[in-house]
């Protein structure tokens, strides 16, 4: 049986924000959400990009919800033994509802230490190492590892939950899937491709099969394709651009070629409980048995009612 979950999206909430929708979902009767982590938004007009692990605090001190980080980039601007214990940290006051979901990360966030950004193959290559890293840590011993990225040396995590989070991998391409099976708890995705899916099996992924799927909810779709327009033409820019622009300023630039009427192609907008129903269930026969939905724009209570009365009735 699928699951639906809500989607926080931290590039167009501030904290406190989140932490309200956060609240809201469980209300409506959603047991588990996702969180993305970034640096920077995606466009300067999404506006927000609050340090996640505040958000996630607070989120843990008022809700029972389950929450995954949809992802967290453990191998640049964050050391992966920091996230070992941030995540650890997050288990424990979670009870261990919480589960880290990493990937490789976009230049977006990542540059902003002045690092090289290298090219894909060996960005998985540290994230693999990562999570080695961050297993370690977290057994409780004391670790020194000495590896090709990373150094940690005498480290060890005090605060520790009964049992290590686990440790969802998002990957877009077929290089990223089979680091996703051979090291994954779950897979992530954000598109309904179901070749990827079926891959990630294949090669003895193990573990849920979780995706995100962004709509528009609301009474006039044209107002509906406007906002979301507005707010997410970034995610019509096309190929490995997503990975390599390094700022907002460079996805405005090059999503002045994403119209309304295209991005409306990939995002279901307006009032149409069915059409949204059809969007998601994309997801369902890709393979997905998670999908964690994400209301584009400020009315979020507005959805979570919509989503009760007539969208779930309809959801396989």
């Amino acid at each position: 049986m699928t699951e639906y979950g809500y989607f926080l999206s931290s590039e167009e909430h501030g904290a406190p924000a989140l932490v309200e929708y956060a609240r809201q979902a469980e209300q409506a009767g959603f047991t588990s959400a996702w969180i993305s982590d970034h640096f920077h938004p995606w466009l300067d007009t999404q506006g927000e990009s609050p340090f996640v692990w505040c958000t996630i605090g607070g989120i843990a001190a008022t809700t029972q919800l389950r929450l995954t980080t949809a992802v967290t980039c453990p191998t640049f601007r964050t050391h992966p033994a920091v996230i070992a214990q941030a995540a650890a940290t997050a288990s424990t006051m979670f009870g261990g509802r919480f589960t880290l979901g990493v990937g490789s990360g976009e230049n977006l966030n990542e540059h902003i230490l002045g690092q090289h950004w290298p090219p894909t193959e060996v960005r998985l290559e540290m994230l693999e190492e990562a999570v080695e890293v961050m297993r370690k840590l977290w057994t409780g011993d004391i670790v020194t590892h000495h590896g090709r990225h990373y150094t940690v040396e005498n480290a060890r995590i005090y605060s520790l939950p009964q049992n290590p989070p686990a440790v969802m991998v998002s990957g877009f391409g077929p290089k990223a899937v089979d680091v996703a099976a051979r090291i994954g708890d779950g897979y992530m995705n954000a598109s309904p491709a179901k070749e990827l899916v079926q891959q990630y099996v294949d090669a003895g992924g193990k573990g849920p099969k979780a995706a995100g799927v962004k709509l528009c909810w609301g009474d006039d779709e044209d107002q509906c394709v406007k906002l979301a327009h507005e707010l997410w033409r970034s995610s019509g820019v096309p190929g490995e651009l997503s990975q390599e622009l390094p700022m907002p300023a460079h996805f405005e630039q090059a999503a002045q070629l994403v119209t309304p009427e295209k991005y409306a192609e990939s995002v279901s907008c307006g009032p149409d409980p069915q059409k949204h129903a059809g969007a998601i269930k994309k997801y369902v026969d890709a393979g997905f048995d998670e999908i964690y939905i994400s209301q584009i724009g400020p009315d979020q209570q507005g959805f979570f009612e919509f989503f009760n009365r007539e969208l779930r009735p309809l959801l396989p």
